[in-house]
Parts: structure tokens; C-alpha cells; sequence
């Protein structure tokens, strides 16, 4: 039986966003083409999300197999990732208790809020932010290196979370009460 798009189509149940950059494209290294792109932080208790994830990428790996000779590599590199085993929960807490996916487009992806508006503000998504994800698995085969990588296709944000990566809010660096100016500090 032909796998279809259809088949290696998912979009996610609520995960939270890392590595968010999906308004502007980024290389991940000099030399590379940038590219937009979403780490998805995926609860391992999303027990739907993971089954349908599971089965895209299998889709996927039935669809290269004309890529790769007919066969499954032995190596096969794929998308859905252990954050317990595979990040250092210490340096990365938020890993812990995921699965990860890191997703990338050449395209902009579409980014919608809940109420399906556009959105326009880069600063309205960001990591640590929670939403769900129109992802599209496929098969690669790149200079010996074989497996299934995630497209990117379309964001949707549902709600803020604790910024990632350092960053706090403004409300939150400003939270305290400010003296008034009504001091003069110079004498």
C-alpha cells in the first residue's frame, strides 16, 4: 500500500516550544541555509500524540525504503527523542519527563493563536511557550547519513509559560515596588 502524506501528517496534542524560531530563519551552523525551526517538548504522559507520532514515522520509514535500496538502515537516525536520557535534565530541567522533536522548514510555517488569528508579533511566541504542531515526516538520506527527519509546517500558540533559555519577563524584573523620584540620590 502507497504511504500518502496523510500518513506521515501529525499535529500535536499541547506541547511546549523550545529553540523557537519560527518568524525568522536561523543555520544551525556557518556554511548551513537557515531554516526555521521548533523544538517541541512533547509530555511522556501524551500517550495519543506519541502514538501518532510513532506511526507517522513509521509511514516514513516505509516510504524510504525506496531511498535506501529497499531496506531499513541498520542505523536509522529518527526525530522522537529521549529528553531523560538524552539532555542533561540538571542544565535542561525542562527535558525531563519529554520527548523531544526538532522540527525544520524552508518555508515560514503558518503561526496562528487559539482563536485562530495570524500572529503577527515575534515576541508572542517564544520557548517555553505551549501550543500544538502541524509536523510532516519524511525520509533523508545525506551524505551517509540515513533516517526520518520532521518538516515543520504550521504553529499554533495556546498559552505563555516560564520563558526558556534565561530570559524573564518584564513584569517579572520589574515586580517590586519603585521609590519615588521624589529623592534625590545625586545629594
Amino acid at each position: 500500500m502507497a504511504v500518502t502524506n496523510k500518513d506521515t501528517k501529525v499535529v500535536t496534542g499541547k506541547v511546549r516550544f523550545s529553540y523557537c524560531h519560527i518568524f525568522k530563519p536561523q543555520a544551525m551552523e556557518a556554511g548551513q541555509d537557515p531554516k526555521y525551526s521548533l523544538c517541541l517538548l512533547i509530555p511522556k504522559s501524551d500517550k495519543e500524540t506519541l502514538k501518532k507520532i510513532q506511526a507517522a514515522i513509521n509511514a516514513a520509514i516505509e516510504a524510504g525504503k525506496s531511498k535506501w535500496g529497499g531496506k531499513i538502515p541498520p542505523n536509522l537516525k529518527k526525530p522522537l527523542r529521549d529528553g531523560d536520557s538524552e539532555k542533561d535534565t540538571d542544565d535542561y530541567p525542562e527535558y525531563a519527563g519529554h520527548y523531544f522533536i526538532n522540527a525544520t522548514s524552508k518555508q515560514k510555517p503558518g503561526v496562528i493563536d487559539r482563536d485562530k488569528q495570524e500572529v503577527l508579533d515575534s515576541t508572542e511566541v517564544y520557548s517555553g511557550c505551549f501550543g500544538r504542531v502541524s509536523l510532516n515526516f519524511y525520509a533523508f538520506d545525506t551524505k551517509g547519513n540515513k533516517g526520518i527527519a520532521a518538516g515543520l509546517n504550521n504553529v499554533q500558540k495556546l498559552s505563555d509559560g516560564d520563558y526558556l533559555g534565561g530570559r524573564s519577563s518584564a513584569e517579572d524584573d520589574f515586580d517590586d515596588e519603585f521609590a519615588s523620584d521624589d529623592e534625590d540620590y545625586m545629594n
